[in-house]
């Protein structure tokens, strides 16, 4: 018998294409065909950096075997094989014994990336994942989808409801869906698969419906983008997931969650907000929302951000084209309060979550190390902390 070897996969039922692993390898390891992505056994190393990023956790596979599967192999597959039955002497099973714990430290390291493990919030409730495959979609129709952002802007946002019928989809609020654009790329396969927040809360846009909402913004040559911006009406959409385990909303109503967003990196707060306000409007833990755009006309749920009562959320919009007045970014606004939020770091029910654009976190992250170096605080301790207690989330995009 051949030495064991724990070989990294990637479940292709689950894997949405989006190509994050390939980037983030740093030896090639991860590459692809039309089909798929695989791992290249002979070139991996274990590094696990390919790990945490993934969004949908299809990147996190392993079988153990006595030959590796090939990438042709791999190119094929429409599932994960089986794991195979393999030799019961004792020298093999302390052998694989040995390789075990070898790949859960290194797993282990992979997660905590700069700071800690990410973890999920102790009070959160448990979420359903990867329920829907790409080989076996669930069918959504569109209930509607309305314009965000003011007609007089180029950036054309939309707030899309997606009703499921009889198909039970459940999410929580901070989950991801994909969706699969329909029709054929040149040379002739099914288009790659994209990953929406959900803007919704767990029951539906109103009290128990079976729908859910995402916040879509146009880019110019978006193929996912373009299509459900313009999905009408009754029109069906092949939906994937849920996705998404640890970006979730704290159940606890002495939670305070603080909330650091730009333009459609609103969609998990508005699912939060509204989450509170139904289940819990009396709670006494604090909400405080920094949403970042341009202009007033170009930030998503502007108006209905208008009618949500002071008592349940405190709101600083901020905005880095405004006429005649210099840019502000949500970072600066950060830095402009800090009694309020030192005052929140202090408090160990305290949670926070960034949600936009790559690159976002770095400011962000700066300001809030200002704000504790002025209060006596240790950023870099406190950072840590948060992660591993399941109070500090990132996504970006």
């Amino acid at each position: 018998m051949n030495a064991p070897l724990k070989q990294h996969l990637i479940d292709p039922e689950i894997c949405i294409r989006c190509g994050t692993c390939e980037e983030t390898c740093p030896i090639d390891a991860v590459t692809h065909n039309d089909d798929n992505y695989v791992v290249d056994a002979e070139i991996c190393n274990y590094c696990m950096d390919c790990i945490a990023p993934c969004p949908t956790g299809s990147i996190d596979n392993w079988r153990i075997v006595t030959t590796a599967y090939s990438l042709d192999e791999q190119f094929e597959w429409d599932e994960l094989p089986d794991q195979e039955e393999l030799a019961n002497d004792d020298e093999s099973a302390a052998s694989l014994e040995a390789l075990e714990d070898e790949i859960d430290a290194l797993l282990a390291k992979a997660h905590e990336g700069t700071g800690g493990k990410a973890v999920v919030p102790a009070s959160a409730s448990k979420p359903t994942v990867n329920l829907f495959r790409r080989e076996h979609a669930a069918i959504a129709t569109v209930q509607g989808n309305f314009r965000l952002t003011k007609d007089n802007v180029e950036n054309d946002v939309r707030h899309i409801i997606l009703d499921f019928g009889d198909t039970v989809f459940p999410v929580l609020e901070g989950q991801s869906i994909a969706i699969t654009p329909p029709g054929t790329d040149g040379d002739g396969k099914a288009h790659d698969s994209r990953l929406y927040s959900i803007a919704s809360p767990r029951d539906g846009e109103r009290p128990n419906t079976n729908n859910i909402a995402l916040t879509v913004k146009r880019e110019p040559g978006g193929l996912c983008s373009n299509y459900l911006c313009d999905l009408k009406k009754g029109d069906r959409v092949e939906v994937t997931g849920p996705f998404g385990s640890t970006f979730l909303m704290p159940n606890d109503p002495m939670a305070n969650i603080i909330m650091i967003c730009t333009g459609t990196g609103s969609a998990p707060f508005r699912g939060f907000t509204e989450r509170r306000r139904r289940a819990m409007p009396e709670a006494p833990g604090s909400m405080l929302l920094f949403f970042g755009a341009r202009q007033p006309d170009e930030l998503p749920y502007f108006g209905p951000l208008s009618k949500v009562p002071k008592e349940l959320l405190t709101q600083h919009l901020v905005y880095s084209r405004l006429p005649g007045q210099p840019k502000e970014y949500v970072q600066d606004r950060i830095r402009n309060c800090p009694d309020e939020v030192s005052g929140l770091l202090k408090d160990e029910r305290t949670h926070i979550y960034i949600c936009g654009l790559k690159g976002m976190e770095t400011g962000v992250d700066e300001a809030l190390a200002d704000i504790c170096r002025a209060d006596g605080l240790d950023w870099a301790d406190l950072k840590p902390t948060l992660r591993t207690t399941g109070r500090y989330h990132v996504e970006t995009y």
